[in-house]
């Protein structure tokens, strides 16, 4: 413990009101008597006076604490008169505060540090006649007011209005508090009480005001000012109107189209501007009701700032697209294919997305949870099914197997209810929440597939199902479980979600990819076996449906129960089996081609693992299948069966590297044959070209996979033959290519591995083989 120095000289403490007394020697002295242990606590003495007595005149945790000749409050004068120029440069500065608000960074360090806002909030107002700069009655005469400063007023109102209402949307959908947004006001309402419509036309009155008094504003800082007032005013109204979900999408759009046109102007006229620095001030924090010690104020540029606004107005635009229904998986395509692309949507978009998706437990603004749940099942699983019979649910005989089936279904509907929308929610988070929540969520559908199997079987009863027999031979492929199957489909798509969100968030090393990408070859694989399942199902609930519709015409002469309607819906179904199996087929030979490819490179050592001297093997493999350890099914390959079926010790490398080149040339097929489709066909309806980049994407690195597989077979072949001859040269002694095995050989080649998010595709790690230096 550092010794106390008794000549050292005491704190130089001067401030009128302040009388510093010197205590030292009675604390030394007090001290004296305690008991080595002893723990002296005053009840009244809490942990938070602790830690701000430790804070006290510390510059860097202490806001009160005041430089030499520093005066408590900000001393900038919110009545002067300012010039156009200098009104246009706050309103500047200040949308570039509220986009670093936008971006993460707390209030107190953005907006709060503006003298002008601050003095319309505090003291509250109770009405917006009271929300100004100056609250005394006969300082704000109009003749002895500022000429311009009811624009920079009317900015500034509208400006904290609309803070309100995205501090609102976030926090009533799911976000993460100082991960992705912080809603924390301090202690300051956001003028909460005042009605936005008296801002609204507090704003249109500015405009209105501004063009009287224009011969005393240029031209260009007249229209300038016009248009940041106008930007204000639509970004309220798009607000207000994202409220309305069953309206027309794109009447929804166009105040995000206006302010996507007014920015690129203001963006022009940014150089009309003058700063006034000194209207901002990070000493405004002391006021507020906050333990966080000063902190220093966030603005990024202007330009900076453009790009983002730019970026969240087509956000908005493109946003609301998801209220154009079609089906449900073509929903799920369209909210992961936004929520992935970069940069990613800022929180106030992805917060509008679940506001526009399940406000008040209503779809869309137009459908119940089970209408989306029943359409899903007959998409995927149940096309014309019984099960999702609406009529069912009118039959009041509880011996009825018509009401027992619409009792199991409607108990099935509220177990899976809200794990079904947690997936839409789960992607509308940041990249990293994705991938941890996915990771709790596929425990919830392992208990949900083994919940809703009890229900299939009930159902089975009911519905007196017979078991469907295999084609070949005796055995059969068992009853049909379309609810655990549609459990079981969903949980394995989320499985190979956390597998492909680790390569992109550069979660493994180098040396793990072989046996990662052997897992998701495994999931994908499963997944394929899987749809071929539910396609047999399927295919036998179609051509009964014929066979009893032709049954019935030639024996009763009746007209056919089974209709066009009927007709599309199977074929729906089908095509939905074929896209989701196709999709994991290419999955799955393009991760079996690189896990091939790694494994080969592993071989010849021009990929080595870095040194661990804390960890092996077995510890890291735990790490990695961590989320999928509690998993029934698939069932998780034990250590031993994982590192035979990566490495692969019992195939040569040569046939290594051409079963990689088969396996990545299928996946190239695969992702060609999705590229063709429209969007009906591969269910991304509103989202075709976000979907149909992704697969160009996966497409271009099959490809790049294919060169890389290509060279360094060439390469991998003359250096065995050059091997070869020089061992022979030798005779007896050997060749420098047997030693050390493979790994001895002279291959001419490094591994570049590409940076995070810079390969062709973040889910496929393609290496760039180049020759050796």
């Amino acid at each position: 413990m550092q010794q106390f120095d008794p000549l050292s000289p005491a704190p130089n403490i001067s401030h009128p009101g302040v009388v510093a007394s010197d205590i030292t020697k009675k604390f030394a002295s007090a001290v004296k008597t305690l008991v080595p242990g002893e723990l002296v606590k005053d009840e009244h003495f809490t942990l938070f006076d602790s830690v701000a007595a430790l804070e006290i005149m510390d510059s860097k945790m202490d806001s009160g604490a005041l430089a030499q000749g520093e005066s408590l409050d900000e001393e900038y004068d919110v009545s002067r008169d300012l010039l156009p120029e200098e009104i246009l440069g706050i309103i500047d500065q200040l949308l570039c505060l509220e986009m670093a608000w936008h971006l993460g960074y707390p209030l107190s360090q953005t907006l709060f540090t503006s003298v002008y806002i601050e003095s319309l909030m505090k003291p509250q107002p109770a009405s917006i006649d009271e929300a100004d700069f100056v609250r005394d009655a006969q300082s704000r005469e109009k003749e002895k007011q500022p000429k311009l400063l009811f624009v920079l007023r009317a900015y500034c109102l509208g400006l904290i209005k609309a803070c309100y209402y995205v501090n609102e949307l976030v926090k009533d959908e799911l976000y993460y508090e100082e991960e992705d947004f912080v809603s924390n006001t301090y202690d300051r309402n956001l003028l909460i009480d005042i009605p936005v419509e008296s801002i609204n036309s507090l704003l249109q009155k500015a405009r209105s005001d501004l063009r009287v008094v224009s011969n005393i504003v240029t031209k260009d800082v007249s229209a300038a000012l016009d248009l940041r007032l106008e930007l204000r005013m639509a970004f309220l109204r798009a607000i207000d109107l994202s409220t309305l979900r069953k309206a027309n999408p794109d009447s929804l759009k166009m105040p995000w189209i206006q302010m996507r046109g007014l920015i690129e102007h203001i963006n022009k006229q940014h150089s009309l501007g003058k700063p006034v620095p000194e209207a901002f001030s990070t000493k405004l924090q002391r006021r507020l009701a906050s333990t966080m010690p000063p902190r220093p104020m966030v603005q990024p540029s202007f330009e900076e700032s453009y790009g983002h606004f730019k970026q969240l107005f087509q956000d908005a635009i493109n946003v609301m697209d998801v209220l154009k229904y079609a089906e449900p998986q073509s929903l799920l395509t369209f909210v992961s294919t936004f929520q992935a692309r970069k940069p990613q949507p800022l929180v106030y978009i992805r917060t509008l997305l679940q506001s526009l998706l399940f406000k008040e437990m209503v779809v869309l603004g137009n459908y119940s949870i089970r209408q989306i749940i029943d359409h899903d099942l007959s998409i995927v699983v149940l096309p014309c099914a019984p099960q999702i019979d609406p009529s069912y649910d009118r039959i009041e005989m509880p011996t009825d197997p018509r009401h027992q089936t619409a009792a199991q279904m409607e108990v099935f509907r509220q177990r899976v209810a809200e794990c079904y929308l947690d997936i839409f929610r789960i992607f509308c988070q940041n990249r990293c929440r994705v991938r941890r929540t996915l990771c709790h969520s596929i425990q919830e559908w392992d208990m949900l597939q083994a919940d809703v199997e009890e229900i299939d079987q009930l159902l089975q009863v009911a519905l007196d199902e017979k078991p469907l027999p295999a084609e070949r031979g005796n055995s059969s492929l068992g009853y049909s479980l379309p609810l655990s199957s549609w459990a079981y489909l969903y949980k394995l798509r989320q499985m190979e979600w956390i597998v492909q969100l680790g390569f992109e968030l550069d979660i493994y090393q180098t040396d793990e990819l072989a046996g990662m990408y052997w897992y998701l070859n495994y999931l994908a694989k499963t997944r394929a076996q899987h749809g071929d399942r539910i396609k047999s199902f399927t295919m036998r609930s179609l051509n009964e449906a014929r066979h009893d519709s032709k049954a019935k015409d030639e024996q009763q002469q009746k007209h056919s129960p089974y209709t066009v309607a009927k007709e599309r819906e199977y074929m729906q179904s089908l095509a939905y089996i074929r896209v989701t199996m196709l999709d994991a087929a290419s999955t799955w030979e393009f991760a079996d081609g690189l896990c091939c490819l790694y494994t080969a490179l592993q071989r010849l050592g021009l990929v080595r693992p870095p040194p661990r001297p804390y960890g092996s093997d077995a510890l890291r493999y735990d790490l990695r299948m961590k989320p999928f350890r509690t998993i029934a099914l698939p069932q998780l390959p034990g250590f031993d069966d994982f590192t035979r079926a990566t490495a692969q010790p019992d195939v040569a490398t040569a046939d290594l590297l051409r079963y990689a080149d088969s396996a990545v040339g299928g996946a190239r097929k695969g992702y060609e044959a999705l590229g063709k489709m429209a969007d009906a066909q591969a269910f991304s309806a509103g989202a075709h070209d976000r979907w149909l980049a992704n697969v160009r994407d996966c497409l271009r690195a099959a490809i790049a996979a294919g060169v890389a597989v290509s060279t360094l077979q060439r390469a991998y072949e003359k250096a065995t033959t050059a091997a070869g001859e020089k061992g022979g040269a030798e005779g007896e002694g050997g060749g420098a290519g047997k030693e050390g095995g493979e790994e001895g050989l002279n291959i001419g080649l490094k591994v570049e591995m590409p940076a995070p998010g810079k390969g062709y595709h973040d889910w496929w790690i393609v290496p760039k083989l180049v020759p050796a230096a």
